[in-house]
């Protein structure tokens, strides 16, 4: 049996990243976390590439442009989505997990889902960067390991 295992190496990689500016000062942890760790794995400051959009519902049309373009091998999704009063937390979550999803499966592109989906603003903090750790960095992390595993695979 050939098995494919890839080492998470960034080295050469350019990495896409869409933010929402909703919910920010959660999303700000979450950057700094995904960013600290690609350059961890060793892409270049130079071959990140970011896109501010409004809130997780835009998230998905901005990450299929971004892998349309060809101009990155992964991109890393950061928002957050705190639970309020009404239905709208359904509707958002579901669309931005869906649309970014969808994205990757029609581009080929690896897209990392960093939504924060949480019910209280405490939960979101403790996830961006708290006691929960930083799901920024875990997701950059994913995306560099997509990247060089479709790149594996492929050959």
């Amino acid at each position: 049996m050939r098995e494919h295992s890839v080492e998470v190496d960034g080295s050469g990689l350019r990495i896409g990243i869409v933010a929402s500016r909703f919910n920010e000062p959660v999303v700000a942890r979450l950057l700094e976390g995904a960013t600290t760790r690609l350059v961890e794995l060793g892409v270049d400051d130079a071959d990140l590439s970011l896109a501010w959009v409004a809130g997780a519902f835009e998230l998905p049309l901005a990450s299929r442009a971004m892998a349309e373009s060809g101009s990155v091998d992964a991109i890393v999704c950061l928002g957050c989505v705190i639970r309020g009063e009404t239905a709208h937390f359904d509707y958002v979550c579901a669309e931005a997990a869906s649309g970014i999803s969808r994205v990757g499966h029609d581009t080929g592109v690896p897209v990392s889902f960093g939504v924060l989906t949480t019910d209280t603003f405490e939960q979101a903090a403790a996830r961006a960067g708290g006691t929960k750790g930083n799901k920024g960095a875990d997701v950059a992390e994913a995306a560099v390991e997509m990247a060089r595993l479709l790149r594996e695979l492929v050959r």
